[in-house]
């Protein structure tokens, strides 16, 4: 009995010692912790590139569409408005994608095959992984929005000063945060199998009802009031904005809005995941 009791202590010592080392573990420097941080990114941007399912309909769909309607329908005539109009909006729609299955689906799919509970064994800070997702949805965004950006000087005769192309390029991909806590929000939630769907069924509504594909104005009124408490008519308008092209709301209209329901988005994750108490915001630091 002395010899199980012995050895049952020397085991929940033994447990309690690796829980502390993991703990320490966690104490890491700014310059280890920044390594981790970029480690992780560079993890996540290849773990979508080895999905060719993800990442080449991710890629490719904005260009096809907007080659389609930027390119080979809008630039019949002598205005240049619709190219121009599509590139802002199709920039949203490019940047929307990665966001929100990257984190709704992505993340959904590692909690329920167990990846989300093996990193929370590991000393990687919580913040790594939220990172590493925001920049994998960043890097995607930006070449979406690179390849747009070619296409419409090149292909469609889109001109715009200097400031305009990186004032547009910086509020399309500032704007991924939003969608990136609603993709949190979806994933939290979600079981991983029915996280693809879910996001779907957000994306494409909010996307046609957004503005996104058709001006809303071509909407009826029902539709556009809908579009004014959507992330993504927003984000949409800041970008036309840019080009002078908006429906003519103030700037901080449009920024309090996302910052409010990114807020919510945020909210409702952290709830999802203490519901399933399988990870925790509040270790993010």
């Amino acid at each position: 009995m002395t010899g199980g009791a012995e050895s049952g202590g020397a085991g929940e010592g033994e447990s309690a010692g690796a829980v502390m080392q993991v703990r320490d573990a966690r104490r890491l420097g700014s310059a280890r912790r920044f390594r981790i941080y970029l480690l992780e990114a560079r993890f996540q941007v290849v773990e979508v590139l080895r999905e060719p399912m993800f990442a080449i309909p991710t890629l490719a769909f904005p260009l096809i569409f907007y080659l389609f309607f930027g390119v080979i329908m809008g630039t019949g005539g002598a205005s240049l408005a619709v190219p121009t109009y599509v590139l802002a909006t199709y920039g949203v729609f490019g940047v929307l994608g990665p966001a929100l299955f990257g984190f709704g689906a992505g993340l959904a799919n590692e909690r329920d095959t167990g990846v989300l509970l093996l990193k929370q064994t590991t000393p990687m800070p919580a913040g790594a992984y939220l990172f590493a997702k925001v920049m994998s949805a960043l890097i995607f965004g930006a070449a979406v929005v690179l390849g747009l950006f070619l296409m419409a000087a090149h292909a469609a005769g889109v001109a715009l000063y200097r400031w305009q192309w990186f004032a547009l390029a910086g509020v399309l991909l500032t704007g991924v945060i939003p969608f990136c806590a609603l993709g949190l929000a979806i994933g939290a939630w979600a079981k991983g199998r029915a996280a693809v769907a879910v996001v779907n069924l957000v994306f494409l509504p909010m996307s046609m009802l957004s503005g996104l594909w058709l001006p809303i104005y071509m909407f009826p009124d029902v539709m556009q009031d809908i579009a004014l408490a959507l992330p993504a008519y927003h984000h949409a308008q800041l970008a036309l904005k840019v080009i002078a092209m908006d429906a003519g709301q103030s700037v901080a209209v449009h920024v309090s809005v996302l910052v409010i329901e990114t807020l919510i988005f945020l909210a409702v994750a952290a709830l999802g995941f203490r519901r399933a108490g399988t990870f925790s915001i509040r270790r993010s630091r």
